[in-house]
């Protein structure tokens, strides 16, 4: 998801094309892209690239490493999340930077209205898949910590495998809708990206798409939520136990931590990238506002209504920063965390650089276990 191209609207604008329609006016909007650099989308693919790349690599060493077995399935959560991010970057980001450098309106880049149900597609599929996955992964954090017994005996990689499969094939289907005529996919304002269309303010197909899509998106960061509060209660608890023994309380003092940690910033970096973008559509059906936008015509840059329509695009770029944060929050954060951990460890206590080595080893190794 990258609509990252900042232009302002061109006065008088009319109403965009539906998909399958040439748009008349809302196009022309692409026109004030002229001074607007394409560094900050050429940025945002690079960086989130690398990112994913770096937790595909990760994840695929881990996952072939002896011992792995226990924590396979988070493993395969994890690098599927990565994949998911790095492909919605590759489908999107190049047509947002083609279009900008293009300097050209968006129905001459794309006169028969194809590419901009593709990149509405683009948008469903991946911003959808890992809010989905992201739900799976907590729920199997929480069963790992809550029932560590069933988990044991019916958690397995070919499971996992089906659980990421059905999620994919579920999501594909729900996207592609629009193309049997439930939903549209149509060009956004200010003219220069695709998504679901809200709706003409009449009940329908375009309305009941994009809010069963905003819906899904919010009971996914709900479930999240839960199950991660219900897991950081449970390391607590488990904590809180091993501390009437001398030897593992300082340890899982400390895994407790990290692990709470991380799952703080999970929540954090889904609530804040996606509660906007979400929430701001249930508005938009429910009040009608966007289909003003579309053109805003004659509006002022300082007026409500344009406020309005910015912050609808600001919210689309905070969920595009989801796919850069996930590989972060998931996986290469939390090795930056435990190195630096391990640096302040061997300042306070003056040890070995193996010991410490072994210290970070098997920190790793601990917190892998009660987040798997």
């Amino acid at each position: 998801m990258s609509p990252w191209q900042q232009c302002e609207p061109v006065p008088n604008a009319t109403e965009p094309g539906v998909v399958g329609q040439r748009g008349s006016g809302m196009g022309r909007a692409a026109e004030g892209c002229g001074t607007v650099s394409v560094a900050i989308p050429l940025t945002m693919m690079i960086t989130g690239m690398v990112g994913n790349g770096l937790a595909m690599l990760l994840v695929s060493r881990s996952y072939r490493a002896k011992g792995s077995r226990r924590k396979r399935s988070f493993l395969l959560c994890i690098g599927s999340l990565a994949i998911t991010d790095m492909l919605g970057q590759l489908l999107t980001s190049p047509i947002v930077i083609s279009v900008y450098l293009a300097n050209r309106t968006w129905e001459a880049v794309d006169p028969s209205g194809h590419l901009c149900v593709f990149f509405g597609f683009s948008m469903t599929v991946f911003g959808l898949c890992p809010l989905l996955i992201a739900s799976a992964m907590a729920v199997e954090r929480a069963l790992a910590i809550r029932a560590p017994h069933w988990y044991a005996s019916h958690m397995n990689p070919r499971l996992t495998k089906g659980g990421l499969l059905a999620i994919w094939t579920a999501v594909v289907a729900f996207a592609l809708l629009p193309v049997a005529g439930l939903g549209q996919y149509t060009l956004q304002w200010p003219g220069t990206w695709c998504f679901i269309s809200t709706g003409d303010g009449r009940p329908g197909g375009s309305t009941v798409f994009a809010a069963t899509f905003a819906v899904l998106g919010l009971l996914s960061l709900v479930v999240t939520v839960a199950c991660n509060l219900a897991t950081i209660e449970a390391l607590v608890s488990r904590c809180r136990t091993k501390a009437t023994e001398a030897h593992s309380s300082k340890q899982w003092g400390r895994i407790t931590m990290e692990t709470l940690i991380q799952l703080l910033g999970i929540m954090c970096v889904l609530s804040a990238c996606w509660s906007p973008l979400l929430i701001t559509m249930l508005k938009i059906i429910w009040g009608h506002t966007f289909e003003h936008c579309k053109g805003v015509p004659g509006e002022a840059p300082g007026s409500e209504l344009h406020r309005e329509c910015n912050f609808f695009l600001t919210a689309v770029r905070l969920a595009s920063l989801n796919q850069i944060l996930d590989p972060w929050v998931y996986l290469l954060l939390r090795k930056i965390l435990l190195q630096k951990f391990c640096q302040a460890a061997n300042a306070v206590s003056k040890c070995s650089n193996t010991e410490c080595k072994e210290r970070s080893i098997t920190l790793s190794e601990e917190i892998r276990r009660t987040t798997a």
